[in-house]
C-alpha cells in the first residue's frame, strides 16, 4: 500500500450534512499528480428515449454518497483510500440537446484523464455517456476493453427512432462496430422483460457477447454468475458499466427505463462485491434519475454504493491480485 495525499473528511470528526458534496467527501482536485483514480460525472440525459432527468443523477449520488464509509468489509477489511488516491474530479461539460458535440466533449474530458493513466469512475447520466468513457479509456490505452455490462436491456440496437445515432439503447453495438469493445470477453447480465423485436436478445450474441439473463441469473444464482463473469473476463482490462435498472424497481425506483422482475439491492451488491479479482481500469453507474426516487433516495444511495464498491474492487486487485496473492 502506498500513503494518501488526500483521505476523504472523516465523518466521525465533521458531521456529514458540513461542506460542499463530493463523491464520498473525497478532495475535490483535477490535479492529478499522484492519481489513481478520478470520479466524474457525466450528466447528460441527451440519449434517454423515455424518462429524463438522469442529468440530476451526479449529484444526487454526490449528496447521498456522504453516508458511505472509507472501510470496506467485503474486500478483506481494505481502507480503499489508503490503497489508491482518488479524487473527485468534478463533471464533464456538455450541451443540453447536441448529442455529437457533447459526446466530443465528454470524450475530451475523460481523455485529459485516461491519457495520464488515471482510471475514471464514472457518474450518469443516461446509459448513452458509457461510449465516450470507453472510446478515450481504449484510445488512452491503445486496445480494446473488455465489458461486464449489468443492465435489464441488451443496448445492442442498431438504431433508434429510425436514427443511427449514439443513444441509450445503441452504444453497446457501436462499442463493437468502433473496434473499442472485445464482445468475445464481454458479458451482459440482468436483460428482462418484453422485447420490441423477436431479436433484442439475440442480436448481443451475434455481436459475440456472452449474455446470462435475468431469468438465468436467477437459475444459476450469484455465486456461479460471478464465477462466469471473472472466467469471461480474465486477462483482459475491464470496463463495468452498471444501469441501475439492473435492480428490481422496487429497490431501485429512481431509473429512466424501469422493468420489473429484477433482483434486489442486496442481490446486486452481493454480485458486484464477488467480483473480487477482476481487472478493473474503469466504471459507471447510470441511468439515476432522482426526480423519480422516493423519499429515502434509495436508488441514489444503491448507486453511490455500487460505484464505491467498484473502487473497492480496484483497491483489492492492487493489493493483491497484482502481487499474485
Amino acid at each position: 500500500m502506498k500513503a494518501m495525499s488526500g483521505l476523504p473528511v472523516d465523518s466521525i470528526e465533521t458531521p456529514r450534512f458540513c461542506g460542499l458534496p463530493t463523491f464520498m467527501r473525497l478532495r475535490n482536485s483535477q490535479d492529478l499528480e499522484g492519481v489513481d483514480v478520478a470520479v466524474i460525472g457525466l450528466p447528460s440525459d441527451n440519449g434517454a428515449p423515455f424518462r429524463n432527468g438522469s442529468r440530476f443523477g451526479p449529484s444526487a449520488m454526490r449528496s447521498i454518497s456522504s453516508m458511505l464509509r472509507p472501510i470496506n468489509p467485503y474486500q478483506k477489511g481494505l481502507n480503499v483510500f489508503e490503497v489508491l488516491n482518488v479524487v473527485d474530479y468534478g463533471d464533464s461539460p456538455l450541451i443540453p440537446g447536441y448529442f455529437d458535440e457533447s459526446y466530443e466533449l465528454m470524450e475530451s474530458f475523460c481523455r485529459g484523464i485516461t491519457d495520464k493513466d488515471v482510471m475514471t469512475a464514472g457518474m450518469g447520466g443516461d446509459h448513452s455517456v458509457t461510449l465516450p468513457q470507453v472510446r478515450a479509456l481504449a484510445k488512452s490505452r491503445g486496445k480494446p476493453l473488455a465489458v461486464v455490462h449489468f443492465d435489464a436491456h441488451s443496448d445492442t440496437w442498431d438504431s433508434y427512432f429510425g436514427s443511427k445515432k449514439f443513444s441509450a439503447g445503441t452504444f453497446m453495438r457501436r462499442g463493437v462496430e468502433e473496434n473499442l469493445i472485445l464482445p468475445g470477453h464481454s458479458i451482459q447480465i440482468g436483460m428482462r422483460g418484453s422485447h420490441f423485436r423477436a431479436d433484442d436478445n439475440s442480436q448481443s450474441l451475434d455481436l459475440g457477447y456472452e449474455m446470462i439473463t435475468n431469468d438465468m441469473l436467477f437459475e444459476m444464482g450469484i455465486e456461479k454468475t460471478a464465477r462466469r463473469i471473472l472466467e469471461r473476463t480474465a486477462g483482459y482490462d475491464v470496463f463495468i458499466t452498471f444501469d441501475l435498472d439492473f435492480v428490481d424497481p422496487s429497490a431501485a425506483p429512481g431509473v429512466a427505463t424501469p422493468e420489473a422482475g429484477g433482483p434486489g439491492a442486496r442481490e446486486a451488491l452481493q454480485l458486484v462485491r464477488l467480483l473480487r479479482g477482476v481487472h478493473i481500469v474503469g466504471c459507471d453507474v447510470v441511468e439515476l434519475c432522482p426526480g423519480y426516487d422516493n423519499a429515502g433516495q434509495i436508488t441514489a444511495l444503491l448507486g453511490a454504493t455500487v460505484l464505491a464498491e467498484f473502487l473497492a474492487l480496484a483497491a483489492y486487485h492492487r493489493v493483491y491480485t497484482s502481487r499474485g496473492l
